[in-house]
């Protein structure tokens, strides 16, 4: 920007060179007390600000991390629930059973008696457990574990037809009066060994076991955890207990679910102003609230902001005294500098003083306008610099971990996510598979067709593996012709399903030239190795015995020693 003197600056100019107050060493006396404010009111307003952001930042991500993880639990806790009442209704003591009751008389008392005992032997065995029900193929109530319970499992209005088709169903927490408790209802279908519906198996389970997980990711002192359903009703909470009367209004849900994965400000159940996130638990429809009081969230900051306020009104009362005699003293030159500094500290640099008179302003205005425009150009260097950083940066990073023939990933990056699944399996006692995939009769195919025919095939293959793939598995080329894919939450047989549906696939895709196949070898993490090496030599093995069996085709790792 460019500025000129106005008629009243003259005049002053004028004055001041007949009192001798046109040096720079007798203006600095006054202007040094009146810049003493600046530094500081600046130093405190930044200090606030990039305190809050610092903080904000680190509440967001503390109730981003309880709010996933705790959501990730519960959705675990679902899935392991569901696993075990479908293993219960996968017994052999309650499908014959549930078979013999229709033939009526002695045999369907019998039958009756032998699947609540069944029921009552399971329900000891699991604490959250407070009820077993078994319902025959017309959904009536056959055998309980302590008394038929009638319609209390509280589920969605059509969870007999899902059964009949398979599902498995989830219904409403409610309150259960009998047992002074709060609970929800798992249903799963029981089929005969010839995939017929003979009935349904519903458990009642105590969402004390939700409590508990909530409680282990409630963030701070004061902050707490609740899970709730998609309209808002509260299932569980840190404390407080459920309420599912009251439950969360549609406007605070609405701003929750609208702020995505940032924090937003609104007053919870009790009125109490807090910071909190909302995390989705997709499976069930339900939801995770991570929240902490406001008071507690930004104590620190607003204490640092009453103390700072303090002091600089306490410096504006001191300096403003100093500065009301001086202010006849100080010339617009010197002040025009300060207000290009600060223009230019606070990122303006279009400033261009002019150049007045001579001696030491004038000098240092010229210096200082050779500063700025030297600032100009380094910052436009700096950009453009930064800019061709970021891309390179960008470049490298992609393919240091990608695989440029086939897309896939490359072998260091998946020995690297195979640590890093070993060491989720073993925390979470869960298997992982992985697939050992090679092209079959590959050299002669490159020295029949040309080395460009063969990429195209590796190539070929590689899009293959990337369609035929779940979203989490992790496929890359591992070397030459050959391939790994490791197959997260998923146990042998899963894993020799997914590999024949790849070796199908790949059968069926036109080359130059003729057909190509492969195959491949199949190993799980812990059954054939407790290490990375331990399982790939196993998937290895399993490989080498397909290509001796004459190719095309999945072969299974022995159990390691």
């Amino acid at each position: 920007m460019t500025a000129s003197l106005k008629p009243w600056e003259r005049i002053i100019e004028q004055w001041l060179g007949v009192l001798r107050l046109d040096s720079i060493k007798n203006k600095i006396v006054g202007f040094a007390l009146l810049a003493t404010i600046v530094p500081a009111f600046s130093t405190a307003v930044l200090s606030y600000g990039q305190n809050k952001r610092a903080l904000t930042e680190k509440l967001e991500g503390e109730l981003a991390t309880a709010g996933s993880q705790a959501a990730r639990e519960i959705d675990l806790w679902v899935k392991e629930s569901f696993l075990d009442i479908r293993v219960f209704a996968s017994s052999f003591e309650v499908s014959e059973n549930l078979e013999r009751i229709p033939r009526g008389g002695m045999t369907s008392q019998v039958a009756r008696s032998r699947l609540a005992d069944y029921l009552a032997g399971v329900q000891a065995l699991f604490d959250d457990y407070t009820e077993l029900l078994v319902r025959d193929s017309q959904i009536r109530p056959v055998a309980s574990s302590g008394g038929i319970i009638g319609e209390w499992e509280d589920l969605p209005p059509d969870w007999s037809d899902r059964l009949r088709q398979g599902e498995t169903v989830l219904g409403d927490p409610y309150r259960d009066e009998a047992r002074g408790g709060d609970v929800v209802t798992f249903a799963v279908p029981i089929e005969a060994p010839n995939s017929r519906f003979l009935g349904v198996l519903t458990a009642t389970l105590s969402l004390d076991a939700v409590t508990n997980i909530l409680e282990r990711f409630a963030p701070g002192e004061a902050g707490q955890v609740s899970l709730i359903t998609a309209d808002g009703r509260v299932v569980a909470r840190t404390k407080g207990g459920p309420e599912f009367v009251r439950g969360v209004e549609s406007a605070t849900l609405d701003q929750l679910t609208e702020a995505g994965d940032a924090t937003t400000e609104y007053a919870d159940l009790d009125g109490v102003p807090v910071v909190g996130i909302l995390t989705q638990v997709p499976p069930m429809g339900w939801a995770v609230i991570a929240e902490i009081p406001r008071a507690e969230a930004f104590a620190q900051v607003e204490e640092m902001r009453a103390s700072s306020l303090f002091l600089v009104s306490i410096l504006l009362v001191g300096v403003g005294l100093v500065a009301y005699l001086l202010a006849l003293l100080i010339v617009r030159p010197l002040a025009r500098l300060t207000q290009a500094a600060g223009a230019v500290a606070g990122g303006d640099l279009s400033v261009d003083l002019p150049v007045t008179g001579r001696g030491e302003v004038a000098y240092l205005t010229e210096v200082f306008n050779e500063m700025v425009d030297r600032l100009r150009q380094g910052r436009q260097d700096l950009d453009l610099a930064n800019a061709t950083l970021r891309e390179r940066n960008t470049e490298l990073e992609r393919l240091s971990s990608t695989d440029v023939l086939t897309g896939l990933f490359n072998r260091r990056h998946i020995m690297d996510e195979f640590e890093e699944e070993i060491r989720r399996a073993t925390r979470h006692e869960r298997p992982f598979a992985v697939l050992l995939c090679d092209v079959d009769h590959f050299k002669q195919y490159n020295d029949t067709h040309g080395h460009l025919a063969g990429d195209r095939v590796l190539s070929r293959v590689g899009e293959v593996i990337e369609d035929v793939l779940r979203g989490i598995d992790i496929g890359a080329r591992y070397g030459g012709e050959e391939f790994m894919i490791l197959l997260p939450e998923s146990d042998l047989d899963g894993a020799v399903e997914a590999a024949e549906r790849l070796r199908e696939r790949i059968r069926t895709e036109e080359f130059p030239g003729g057909t190509v196949t492969v195959s491949i070898g199949a190993a799980v993490f812990p059954e054939h190795g407790d290490t990375s090496n331990k399982i790939i030599s196993a998937a290895d093995a399993a490989l080498y015995r397909a290509k001796r069996a004459g190719r095309d085709r999945v072969v299974r790792a022995t159990p390691h020693a």
